[in-house]
């Protein structure tokens, strides 16, 4: 089922990926000759993605459980490596996003928010970086948000700024040049609104408008720009922005 490309067998984790974004990721991977490990809190819907993923279920193997926790998340690279014995690249595409004007947010927003975007981000990722150290290369694509580059009236999201945003696009520089010399690549893709199924359709005419091209992107727009990131090896430190031109400025 595959089509040898440049990522015909690397060991390719993907967070969130029960669904929309990195379920595709993950499909796109697969088509390329990888192998992937994907990871949701949803345990029947992972293994539900899994099965559409690669039915034949040689090339993907699923952990469940809340990757802020750090024993799942060393769990996901741990089995990753005892499946496929390595780990090329990570996806970060697991996070939630609450939109409410900044004093409504409650404790338990805060926590959440905090927990799967920045803890969620943190323990993963520190542990494969460990053994992209070891192996000498590696590649991180972090999932961020084009809110952060220029906020929206009438979608009040400093939480989704704050985490998805704010801290990951930084995070995501400050890895770039620390492991550099390393052969590690570390990159982020920034989207605007993407038509995945946690928008309802009655919904759609607003958030096409929050876009100047006037629509909201495709998930399928979203995992070229992941596949580029993995195949540019000049390319690192870089926020690359699929957003419809939302970060340009004010329209």
């Amino acid at each position: 089922m595959s089509v040898q490309g440049k990522a015909a067998g690397k060991a390719v984790v993907i967070t969130g990926g029960s669904s929309g974004i990195g379920k595709e990721t993950a499909i796109e991977f697969v088509k390329q000759g990888a192998n992937v490990v994907i990871n949701g809190r949803r345990e029947q819907a992972l293994a539900e993605a899994a099965r559409e993923i690669d039915p034949t279920g040689e090339h993907v193997h699923s952990v469940a459980g809340d990757i802020a926790d750090p024993e799942t998340a060393g769990r996901v690279i741990a089995e990753g490596l005892a499946r496929f014995g390595r780990i090329d690249t990570l996806i970060n595409n697991a996070g939630v996003f609450v939109a409410k004007p900044f004093t409504e947010y409650s404790e338990a927003d805060f926590a959440s928010v905090m927990s799967i975007n920045v803890a969620g981000f943190f323990h993963v990722t520190q542990s494969a970086v460990t053994e992209m150290l070891k192996q000498g290369l590696g590649h991180i694509v972090n999932i961020t948000t084009s809110l952060v580059d220029q906020p929206i009236a009438g979608v009040p999201a400093v939480l989704a700024s704050l985490t998805k945003g704010g801290l990951l696009n930084s995070a995501t520089k400050e890895l770039a040049i620390e492991y550099a010399a390393n052969g590690i690549r570390v990159n982020a893709v920034s989207p605007g609104v993407i038509k995945t199924p946690m928008h309802p359709v009655e919904a759609h005419d607003f958030l096409n408008k929050l876009h100047p091209v006037g629509r909201m992107g495709e998930v399928q727009e979203i995992v070229e720009a992941i596949l580029y990131l993995e195949s540019a090896s000049f390319v690192t430190g870089e926020i690359l922005h699929v957003d419809g031109g939302q970060n340009a400025g004010h329209w």
